[in-house]
């Protein structure tokens, strides 16, 4: 059967987080923070205090994890820039002067990637990620798209363009920007559509990721689906029990499976 279309998962399938850890990602976090903090100083959207920004700190943190939680379990996305608007708007209701005219759409899109831009440096294309994405990319009519449950869009894109991929890419699809996670059905479909396709579509294409939202989802919808197997575990995973799954190690064996 010919396959119309390809759609990747980001983290641990197309890309690897160096040695990764609960600890890993908070000190990431923590020092992409002191860069936006540095830029809302500048801005002077907040004052130089310091109880201020203790403040901030403990309902940024607060809200992180509350939406975190909420995502896990709705399988809504709350971007990082709604984190960020929030957490200056309990500012502002606390009764600081909070200099709400400068927080434009794009400005919270800029505090967003400071605060992941340490987390951009961890993450690396494994070693035949580029050049699977290069032979895929010569097929005819073959459609590639990629599907990633992150909360800030641009953090995606710039990893795929810094690393010279974003251009195999018909699609870019992220959670952050669809509004909702994988493994809800309609972020499949939506991606399909983006690429050219229909529902009907979706037996003639694969899914490759590394976790159950990927597989789960993509079977759910009628996809071909493959898992990348990744050499670490992580904590809460849920297993995925679906008969006759195909497994790789490496990237690069997905081409076998699309002539």
């Amino acid at each position: 059967m010919k396959v119309r279309g390809i759609i990747f998962d980001f983290g641990f399938t197309l890309f690897s987080f160096e040695n990764p850890s609960v600890e890993k990602y908070f000190d990431c976090f923590k020092r992409g923070m002191s860069k936006s903090i540095k830029v809302l100083k500048q801005e002077k959207i907040i004052e130089e205090n310091d109880q201020i920004l203790e403040d901030f700190m403990k309902i940024f943190n607060k809200k992180r994890a509350t939406y975190f939680k909420l995502a896990m379990k709705t399988k809504d996305e709350f971007p990082t820039t709604l984190l960020f608007k929030t957490a200056l708007d309990i500012l502002k209701e606390k009764g600081y002067e909070i200099q709400e005219e400068k927080i434009k759409e794009n400005f919270l899109e800029k505090l967003a990637e400071l605060y992941h831009s340490c987390e951009e440096e961890e993450w690396k294309p494994d070693d035949k990620t580029k050049f699977t994405l290069e032979t895929l990319s010569k097929i005819s009519n073959l459609k590639i798209g990629l599907i990633s449950n992150h909360p800030n869009h641009k953090t995606i894109k710039n990893l795929l363009k810094n690393n010279e991929m974003k251009e195999y890419f018909d699609v870019i699809v992220t959670s952050a920007k669809f509004g909702k996670r994988k493994p809800i059905s309609d972020i499949f479909f939506h991606t399909l559509k983006r690429m050219g396709l229909t529902k009907n579509d979706a037996e003639h294409c694969i899914m490759v990721g590394d976790e159950a939202a990927d597989i789960i989802g993509a079977n759910r919808v009628g996809m071909q689906i493959i898992l990348k197997e990744r050499d670490y575990e992580f904590p809460y995973e849920k297993e995925i029990n679906i008969p006759n799954l195909i497994r790789i190690k490496s990237i690069d064996e997905v081409l076998q499976y699309v002539n």
